[in-house]
């Protein structure tokens, strides 16, 4: 893909690589206050030097509509011209936007291929779509549990907190209390606040006998978020 098509007709500009983190960076905290048209311009100014975070984060931009009326055709055009120079981010992206069937014909084929790719790209998150995949079953083909194990341990040994709540969550239905305790455990240092409150609310509903010492773990986990 030619780098002047992809935004507007401006012609590339020789930003040098550390000025591009900068705007990166400067939109990612115009994004966490909420300040979305800002994020969108430093995005978009910082995509022009064709570098692959900056198209995927351009791609994201149009996707979720910050800062610009959400265009899925417009995503996937900067995330498949960010996977072109192999970031890993742009083929996780493309791997959910196929799942999920978000402005294209859901075809779990392609997200699987997506996602071998991210992941083959270091993006540990994957792991655990490519376990839930196959735990699922990729189009017409059934649900392979043993390969899903194998992606979830893969993932949750680098540190993916999702995989390690699958490990869990299967060993449970297994009645494997044991292990699904160290997973579950093992699950809390790997999270951040949103997922903690999903796994606090996992235990609180469910009940199990186990759950009082995890929900400590949970509780001193989000406490410690608060006094950062």
């Amino acid at each position: 893909m030619q780098q002047n098509s992809l935004v507007g007709d401006t012609i590339p500009t020789s930003t040098p690589p550390n000025r591009v983190e900068v705007q990166l960076l400067l939109g990612q905290l115009y994004l966490n206050k909420k300040q979305f048209g800002q994020a969108f311009n430093l995005f978009a100014v910082a995509a022009q030097s064709g570098q692959p975070k900056a198209l995927n984060m351009l791609g994201r931009a149009y996707e979720q509509a910050w800062g610009v009326p959400r265009s899925i055709p417009q995503a996937i055009k900067y995330f498949e011209a960010a996977a072109e120079q192999n970031d890993g981010w742009a083929y996780f992206n493309l791997g959910d936007l196929y799942l999920s069937g978000d402005g294209v014909p859901q075809n779990t084929h392609r997200a699987f291929f997506y996602y071998v790719q991210a992941a083959n790209l270091g993006v540990n998150k994957a792991l655990n779509m490519l376990g839930t995949l196959c735990e699922k079953g990729i189009g017409e083909a059934p649900p392979d549990q043993t390969k899903a194990l194998l992606y979830f341990q893969a993932g949750a040994n680098v540190g993916d907190c999702w995989a390690a709540f699958n490990l869990g969550r299967l060993a449970l239905e297994a009645e494997d209390y044991s292990t699904a305790v160290h997973w579950f455990d093992q699950s809390i240092p790997y999270g951040f606040p949103d997922y903690w409150i999903f796994l606090k609310n996992y235990f609180q509903e469910n009940g199990f006998p186990f759950s009082t010492r995890i929900l400590q773990k949970i509780k001193i986990a989000l406490q410690s978020t608060h006094s950062l």
